[in-house]
């Protein structure tokens, strides 16, 4: 964290899709442990920005500035990204049914968008960008997946041709996010109040982590990155029905079936990734295979073993695991729900 916060301080930092779950967090532990010269945060949505700025008022923390704007607009990216010196990409369209109902608009959000990024990155000489993925983009089966495995595939090319520019590209991909927006956990809490829980199937197992998790991974990957990788936390799984008993013991389930676009069990590390793939203690770097699957030059830096053949990293075959005890404190700490967001299902 020393290394993160000498590259924090007197730093200027841009947060797409601000608003969000993620970036409240991060906000909030940057203010609390680091002094950043500028906290940008860029989203489309003038009510959540107001509703930020009274819990993040300007006049009481200098650095903090608002910007309205979408990713979908590179001339508005360009102005925004004006002397900043790090961005982290968290905007995107994430509700599966809203992106297979409504494909174009995902592409053009989750696809155009990451390329207006690296454009503006680029041109703006930004030093570093990091994007955040969703185990989603592995081996995906519905369009938000597949439209944030094209991201992640366009930042780490956008390494290829940045010229003499400073500008380095990598991608964070994480599981579930306990508290964020649309998470099951308020939801599960919500339908207990009404006596039933609906489970998709009884085998399907989740990655889970929580919002502080994610938001200092991604502070520490900031400052691991070189450029091109993709960071993967290793995060503990937990059984659908050991959600539903930790958060409504005893209560009555019905099975609705998985719906479409959903898997039973989710991946971060695919099979036909581990031959490029570097396990360390406490997350998987997935190095770029643009010409040839050589992972010595990150192995030097960061270390770790390449991962075996055959190697997968799936929620079904997690050595870690979440118990009902473990959720049931992580929900009475608020790790879980969220804390001041409010259990939405935007």
């Amino acid at each position: 964290m020393d290394e993160t916060s000498a590259m924090l301080n007197d730093k200027s930092i841009l947060i797409t899709g601000g608003t969000g779950s993620f970036g409240h967090r991060f906000v909030e532990m940057a203010l609390e442990h680091y002094r950043p010269r500028r906290l940008i945060i860029f989203s489309r949505d003038e009510l959540k920005q107001y509703q930020m700025q009274q819990r993040f008022p300007e006049g009481r923390h200098r650095c903090m500035r608002y910007f309205i704007g979408d990713v979908r607009d590179r001339i508005r990216l360009s102005r925004a990204f004006d002397g900043v010196d790090y961005v982290i990409h968290a905007a995107a369209l994430k509700q599966v049914p809203a992106c297979e109902y409504n494909p174009i608009e995902a592409v053009r959000t989750n696809v155009m968008g990451a390329a207006h990024i690296i454009d503006a990155a680029i041109d703006k000489r930004v030093t570093k960008v990091i994007a955040l993925s969703t185990d989603k983009a592995a081996n995906p089966i519905n369009l938000y997946g597949a439209s944030k495995l094209c991201s992640d595939k366009l930042f780490a090319a956008g390494n290829r041709y940045v010229g003499a520019h400073p500008t380095r590209f990598s991608v964070v991909r994480y599981g579930n996010v306990m508290g964020s927006r649309g998470s099951v956990i308020p939801y599960f809490m919500q339908m207990r109040d009404q006596g039933e829980i609906p489970i998709t199937d009884p085998r399907m197992t989740r990655f889970w982590i929580t919002l502080t998790q994610g938001v200092r991974f991604v502070m520490d990957c900031l400052g691991r990155m070189a450029g091109g990788e993709i960071f993967v936390p290793k995060i503990p799984s937990m059984n659908v029905m050991d959600l539903a008993e930790a958060i409504a013991p005893g209560a009555p389930t019905r099975v609705v079936g998985i719906r479409p676009g959903e898997k039973l069990h989710e991946i971060m590390v695919p099979e036909d990734d581990a031959p490029h793939t570097l396990e360390l203690d406490d997350y998987f770097v997935i190095c770029p295979a643009l010409a040839s699957n050589d992972v010595t030059p990150f192995q030097s830096r960061l270390g770790g073993k390449v991962c075996p053949e055959g190697f997968s990293y799936a929620s079904n075959k997690n050595s870690r695991w979440l118990s009902v005890a473990e959720l049931r404190e992580l929900i009475a700490s608020g790790e879980a729900t969220g804390g001041h967001l409010e259990p939405d299902r935007v």
